[in-house]
């Protein structure tokens, strides 16, 4: 095992590159009708009178009004898009996950690794790890809060179901605690992969 700050790796024999498979990534997320979100979002507003629905004494007012209130309704819009592409990057890491565990277990250089009586092992969070480690590009999107989501919501519920309190401020806490949670699943000590000796490409579809 070899020792790097407060990270341990585990030691692979030899000195060849492993071949992992390919990340298959969504460049965008699944949303067929951007207006139709945005007037779910609109509706969340309305609902849940996020903006005072006093009646203006004047046009000036009812115009501003109406313009704060279309100003909110955007924001909640992008911020469920953005919750989307996390939530999809999480399904993909996962399913990316799944298929390296394929590969180590038909690799025998590999397969001691995913053992947790072997000391030290690598659990299904290294691999998120290795990502990082390797600084797949993600234009923005966290990884970890990616799985996060991803293991807090098998399928990402509609904007109609959410609110306001989750998209702004809850789902960072949801998505860190759930993370947190699945990685500490696998017994100590749990040792880091190595990014020098593995290689695999990010396709974007």
């Amino acid at each position: 095992m070899e020792i790097v700050g407060p990270r341990r790796y585990v030691e692979i024999g030899g000195d060849r590159l492993m071949e992992l498979p390919p990340l298959l990534v969504h460049s965008h997320p699944n949303v067929h009708r951007l207006d139709r979100v945005l007037d779910m979002a609109e509706k969340l507003v309305e609902r849940d009178m996020l903006i005072s629905s006093f009646l203006p004494p004047d046009a000036a007012m009812e115009l501003d009004l109406e313009r704060r209130r279309m100003d909110l309704a955007i924001q909640l819009s992008e911020r469920y898009i953005s919750l989307k592409m996390h939530w999809q990057w999480g399904e993909d890491v996962l399913e990316w996950i799944r298929q390296c565990e394929t590969t180590f277990e038909t690799n025998p250089a590999l397969r001691p690794f995913l053992r947790p009586d072997i000391w030290p092992h690598a659990g299904r969070s290294s691999f998120v790890k290795l990502l990082e480690d390797k600084a797949v590009e993600t234009n923005g999107i966290g990884i970890e809060k990616g799985v996060g989501l991803r293991l807090a919501f098998r399928y990402l519920p509609p904007l109609a179901c959410c609110t306001d309190q989750f998209l702004f401020y809850l789902n960072d806490s949801v998505a860190g605690s759930a993370f947190a949670t699945w990685s500490q699943m696998s017994p100590d000590p749990v040792a880091s992969l190595p990014p020098e000796r593995f290689h695999f490409d990010v396709l974007v579809m």
